[in-house]
């Protein structure tokens, strides 16, 4: 196998001359371990770590500010990680980080921004996960517009019918909220601001160059200065430290940033953007069964008949684009 890779090699140019593509550092003891793991154990994880957020967002609200919250869980994140990142983060180039800064914008800070904002306006955390996580149809629709991406029949059937459920679901949902009705805009700017990260991320040079943590730490940094910006705005930068925040915050910071952004990225350099939005799709299911159990937020046959018309609708999308 040597001499076959050599010669097709050009002349002078040894095999250990080649330029390795791409680069690869050692993987660390806990990479290694996350390797092994199935992924569908990993997907699993994805699915209660990620609907774990919403809810932890709504807990936040009987507590503290909800911006309060994303700050200090942000900051909680950023100083835990610190020594364990500090050695990649001094080598990776400025422009890898300032990629990871801009990803990190649009997946942590204007999501978890707008979504905050819906359900403190009074949006139902059941709608505002079910509408955050169409994410399988924004995706689509922004690879059309972006990309030129031709669609499929199919493709657009599942936008239908994922359309139809979305409607149903709001039906009772959206009866069950006593917000504003522009407030119910800003779960879709979330859905859209993640698709666009997801895009970005699996399709630029610099996807892979640092690892989950560095990413998370640079990505909790950026979203702490947009979310202590608002916090300060609002006059609501310092927190009155009380067992509930405390316990909001760690909420948050361990099962929604660590679990839930960890292992959104570590399922995205393992499979494809498709595949990744089809799992999380599966949260809002999760998230309005915790809202029920923890909230009293209703639940019912309407809701549960849209959640599954909606799954059917991306499952359609999403094997229609495997095939293409």
């Amino acid at each position: 196998m040597t001499t076959t890779a050599s010669r097709a090699l050009p002349p002078g140019k040894s095999e250990r001359q080649a330029p390795p593509v791409p680069p690869h550092r050692p993987a660390s003891r806990v990479q290694r371990l996350i390797d092994a793991l199935p992924l569908l154990v990993l997907e699993g994880g994805l699915i209660l770590a990620w609907s774990s957020g919403f809810i932890g967002m709504r807990f936040a609200t009987d507590h503290a500010p909800v911006f309060t919250v994303l700050l200090w869980r942000c900051l909680l994140v950023a100083i835990v990680l610190l020594p364990w990142v500090m050695r990649s983060l001094r080598a990776a180039p400025a422009s890898v980080l300032l990629h990871h800064a801009a990803i990190g914008f649009l997946s942590m800070a204007l999501y978890l921004a707008c979504v905050a904002r819906a359900i403190e306006l009074g949006v139902s955390a059941g709608f505002a996960a079910l509408i955050a996580d169409l994410m399988p149809i924004g995706t689509a629709l922004l690879a059309t517009v972006v990309y030129r991406a031709r669609l499929s029949a199919r493709v657009w059937a599942g936008l239908a019918i994922g359309l139809v459920g979305v409607l149903i679901v709001g039906h009772d949902v959206l009866a069950a909220g006593d917000a504003p009705l522009w407030a119910y805009a800003l779960p879709f700017v979330s859905m859209l601001a993640l698709a666009i990260a997801t895009l970005w991320q699996k399709r630029t040079q610099h996807a892979q160059a640092l690892g989950v943590l560095p990413t998370l730490w640079v990505q909790c940094v950026i979203s702490g200065v947009a979310f202590g910006a608002v916090a300060a705005y609002d006059g609501e930068f310092m927190p009155v430290f009380t067992p509930g925040f405390a316990a909001a915050t760690l909420w948050m910071a361990v099962l929604a940033t660590l679990g839930g952004y960890g292992l959104y990225w570590i399922c995205l350099r393992r499979s494809s953007p498709t595949r990744v939005a089809s799992v999380l799709y599966l949260s809002p299911g999760a998230t309005v069964l915790w809202a029920w159990a923890m909230f009293g937020e209703p639940l019912s046959w309407r809701i549960a008949i849209g959640v599954a018309i909606s799954a059917v609708g991306v499952w359609l999308v999403i094997r229609a684009s495997s095939d293409e």
